[in-house]
């Protein structure tokens, strides 16, 4: 980036760090070529950190793990609308879905029975299950967003039960090796942060524990570096490689429930956590573990991202320095948009199929999109939605009030396209179109009478 924007960058780091007092601080710059940008301040083992140095995650953590239930889905081993029971019965959480599960809509007690898991050694999943009673069912299933960390313990042996090895493993082996991200492990490796408490009235330290988390662990266990996250920020942004469809990925920033208010500004999508701020909608993770702190966010619209990674247990405003960050990088390096270029191929029914169309009397715009996407959208205000092919001549809704619903084109006995169907409702080429099925052709005075 220009040395006028690294210097931004840099200072809105630094401020971070000493008003602050983080022990050390690294965050980073992302877009679609990976990290553009790194900075750090603070001192670890005596030595200014860099993307290589390793932190704890936290709950970054749970992107994996929802990740890897997003996989059983595409490969039909499992349906979000499940219940948790089909899966891993005995719980007394089995009736929640799994969808419920993982967008932190189920109803669940926050946190684990028992002593402060996040500072004390983990038990096996047996003892975790046994702890939990109704009591721990803290909220109807689907009323309400309430984070619960124990459902991603749950999610954790959901995976290891399908994979038939552990959550880790299963992490490893399917997201962390093909995506090449080698500093990514469940216990520090040199290089790495100590994490530590900073005492709120004096400049003195105290240092952390980091624990094996037991059957916790998929709720915040993993270290990771800017390194890595940038490849796996990527990867949220849509960049999936082969590890999952763009369209799985989409369809976990999509919001499933949002906090209470006039106009939210944080949720929760398939395991993401969504927030707005200053009209971006930015989708990722925070985290948070005794002595670390960890955000990662992007923003899909802009195709900037931003890391923040911390040795301090509290303190350090971690999600507005992320924000900042990108401000930072878009503001002074906007992204051009992506050059447009002609289609090179195009079937010559679904040009045909373009332009004005009435739904009654509405108009409405159809658009050709690539990849025979079609993009239906009103002229004078109304309902819009892009559709995909389904593969049977039909076209699924991606958007707001048509998501999930059919679009098709219907045709007489000719051939001759008549009108076109969605969800039931009728689109002709001219406004209420006599000759159309209703609600074309009621009155049979048609246009332009007066009673």
């Amino acid at each position: 980036m220009l040395p006028s924007t690294e210097l931004a960058l840099l200072r809105r780091v630094a401020h971070e760090q000493a008003t602050c007092r983080a022990p050390s601080l690294v965050a980073a710059v992302v877009r679609e070529g990976g990290l553009v940008w790194s900075g750090a301040r603070g001192r670890v083992d005596g030595e200014v950190p860099g993307p290589d140095t390793q932190y704890r995650i936290g709950s970054i953590t749970k992107t994996f793990i929802a990740v890897l239930v997003m996989r059983l889905r595409d490969e039909g081993k499992l349906d979000l609308n499940d219940p948790l029971d089909k899966h891993v019965p005995g719980t007394v959480m089995g009736d929640r879905t799994l969808a419920q599960l993982l967008s932190h809509t189920g109803g669940l007690t926050a946190e684990s029975p028992g002593v402060w898991w996040e500072r004390s050694p983990g038990s096996d999943w047996a003892a975790l299950q046994a702890s939990l009673g109704p009591e721990h069912l803290v909220l109807r299933a689907g009323s309400k967003l309430h984070y619960s960390n124990v459902g991603y313990g749950a999610l954790g042996e959901l995976v290891s039960r399908h994979r038939g090895v552990s959550w880790l493993e299963a992490v490893n082996r399917e997201l962390l090796v093909p995506l090449e991200m080698t500093r990514t492990t469940p216990h520090p490796e040199a290089p790495h942060a100590l994490g530590w408490a900073v005492h709120p009235h004096a400049d003195v330290l105290l240092p952390e524990p980091a624990p094996d988390a037991g059957a916790m662990a998929p709720a915040g266990q993993l270290w990771s570096t800017l390194n890595d996250l940038a490849r796996w920020l990527r990867l949220i942004a849509g960049d999936t490689g082969d590890v999952l469809h763009p369209d799985t990925m989409a369809e976990m920033r999509a919001p499933v429930m949002v906090d209470d208010g006039d106009h939210w500004t944080g949720g929760f999508g398939l395991g993401l956590q969504l927030v707005r701020d200053s009209g971006r909608r930015l989708a990722g993770h925070t985290g948070s573990m005794p002595g670390f702190l960890a955000c990662a966010l992007t923003d899909t619209s802009s195709g900037t991202g931003s890391l923040v990674l911390t040795n301090a247990t509290s303190g350090v405003g971690i999600m507005g320095l992320s924000y900042d960050l990108m401000k930072i990088a878009d503001e002074q390096e906007p992204q051009l948009p992506t050059e447009w270029a002609p289609a090179t191929v195009v079937n010559q029914d679904l040009l045909d199929l373009t332009g004005v169309w009435y739904w009654g009397a509405a108009p409405f715009q159809l658009r050709l999109l690539d990849q025979a996407w079609l993009d239906l959208v009103p002229i004078q205000g109304g309902r819009a939605s892009r559709f995909k092919p389904a593969g049977d001549g039909t076209w699924t809704g991606l958007d707001a009030y048509y998501a999930g619903e059919t679009l098709k084109v219907v045709r007489d006995a000719n051939g001759e396209v008549t009108h076109i169907d969605l969800a039931t409702f009728v689109f002709t080429r001219r406004p209420y179109e006599p000759a159309g099925p209703i609600p074309g052709g009621v009155d049979p005075h048609g246009w332009g009478t007066r009673r």
